[in-house]
């Protein structure tokens, strides 16, 4: 299960900042964030660890959304799931997101 260092883990694996508290301070919410290149806070990541499967709900969404907004960015979850190595490791974005990263691929990739 979740524990501070398995959280720093999963953050720095995706190059995210860990949160002072693991969000529960009054200006930064959720437990990391992901920052451009150029400094600017993209995503409020959230960890979320189980042995054996994950159920993602509304509620859960929707503190995950509440605080990427009050943090001034988009939600991002990142779900781990097994009990030892290789973990199975996902990323929940909301579609308007995962569409405007797509469409940035492409254009990149086939000049589209």
């Amino acid at each position: 299960m979740a524990d501070q260092k398995s959280e720093l883990y999963e953050l720095k694996r995706i190059g995210a900042i860990p949160t002072k508290n693991s969000g529960r301070s009054k200006h930064e919410k959720s437990d990391g964030i992901l920052y451009s290149p150029f400094g600017d806070p993209l995503y409020s990541v959230d960890i979320k660890e189980a042995n054996k499967s994950f159920g993602l709900t509304e509620s859960v969404w929707a503190k995950i959304t509440t605080d990427a907004k009050k943090n001034g960015t988009e939600p991002l979850a990142k779900v781990v799931i097994g009990e030892s190595e290789p973990k199975d490791r996902l990323v929940v974005m909301s579609e308007v997101v995962f569409l405007e990263m797509y469409d940035a691929w492409v254009k990149k990739y086939y000049g589209a």
